[in-house]
Parts: C-alpha cells; structure tokens; sequence
C-alpha cells in the first residue's frame, strides 16, 4: 500500500527516457508569446493583467535596482503555478513534488540575491548577521544563527514547495481510493467520500497557486534585504 501511495510522484519514463522534460515544457506550449500581428483577446488581456498586478503588487517596497528582476520572477510565477495545477489532472505528472527540481530553481536564485547583495553593498550585506545592539558575548552565538538561518533559506524554500503539494496529491489519492473502495458496499459513504474528493480538489487548486505565489515572494523579500 505504501509503495502503491508514493509511486505517483517517481518521474515517468518512455523506452527508458524520462518524460520529465515533456512535462517542464508544458507551460511554454500552453502561455505562446504574441506575434506583433495577433489581435488582443480576452485571453491575453486576461494574461496581460495578472501579470502586471503581480509584478505591481510584488516590487512596489523594492529599490529600482531591483525591478529588472520582475520578468524573471514574473515567469517563475505562471511557470509553476501551471506545473502545479496541471499535476493536478488525472494520469499525469507533477515535476515540482519532486525536491531535487524545487532545489534546482531555489537555490541558483537564492544565491544571486546574496551575491547581488555583497557586490552592491557589502557591509549593508554582513550586517544583517549582527542585529544591532547586541552585547559583545552573543556576538559570536548570534553570528552562528543568522549565518544558518541565511544558509538555511534554499532549503526551506524547496521543502515547502515539496511537502505541501506531495501531502495534497496523498490526501487525494487516499480519499479516492476509500470512495472507489466504498461505492458498491455503502452508497451513503461513498457520496460524502465523493463529496470530500472535490472540495479537496478546490483546496488544491488554491494551495498550488498559493505555494506557486509564496516560493516567488520569498524570493522577493531575499532580494529586497540586498537590492
């Protein structure tokens, strides 16, 4: 039973190729770029406007050095959350349960605010190791602390990625089954299993854009203390 749980998050493979990369370029088929001789359509002005609320909603308290990261962020943004929607659909694949890829997009990013921040302004950048007024003997202990908590920050970012979608995939999956195994012996509790099945699935639909939104504005933040 445990292994039968776990076997939708292992990478699909076709002829011994993984089918993970068919699922990365998902997106780019589904969001095409306008050709200058398209007309608008409500698709694109819909797309158009969510993209610039979000970047206007998250860079507004960031310094103008800054902003050039708003297309970056901006296409993390759709990127995952339509990752993490269409792993929602029946026989497929969601690449961002899995945690060496949420390193993978955590980590380069983590580490370029970071660089950003001691290139620009290198004290600005150690000084967010030492709070301000702290007696001389936590010095030492304090700087241990926040030198963790910085490097700890990747990490953090994967894992709550990963564990919030791969709980969701579980939690249905498990209400699923007890719905299919319920339905020819009790009809009663099959229909509230069933019941049950779609509000969770409005609840992930949610938590993937949730999660989708909150990876990015961490990111935001990282990059506000060294901008």
């Amino acid at each position: 039973m445990t292994m039968n749980l776990f076997n939708q998050f292992l990478s699909p493979t076709f002829l011994g190729l993984p089918l993970i990369a068919i699922a990365l370029m998902a997106p780019c088929l589904l969001y095409p770029s306008p050709a200058p001789w398209w007309q608008s359509n409500r698709w694109m002005t819909l797309q158009n406007w969510f993209i610039g609320s979000f970047i206007k909603q998250i860079f507004s308290p960031i310094n103008t050095k800054g902003h050039s990261w708003a297309l970056l962020l901006a296409t993390l943004m759709v990127f995952l959350i339509t990752l993490n929607t269409l792993g929602l659909l029946p026989y497929t694949f969601t690449p961002t349960t899995q945690l060496s890829l949420n390193m993978a997009f955590a980590v380069p990013l983590w580490l370029a605010t970071v660089i950003m921040g001691f290139r620009n302004s290198p004290t600005h950048a150690l000084g967010h190791l030492l709070p301000e007024g702290t007696p001389t003997p936590l010095v030492p202990i304090l700087i241990i602390i926040e030198s963790i908590s910085l490097l700890i920050r990747p990490l953090a970012l994967g894992v709550r990625l990963t564990a919030n979608l791969t709980a969701g995939h579980l939690l249905i999956q498990l209400v699923s089954s007890a719905a299919f195994s319920l339905l020819l012996s009790q009809t009663t509790a099959a229909s509230l299993a069933v019941g049950l099945l779609l509000l969770l699935t409005i609840l992930e639909i949610a938590v993937a854009m949730i999660q989708a939104y909150v990876f990015v504005l961490l990111l935001s933040l990282y990059l506000q203390e060294n901008v």
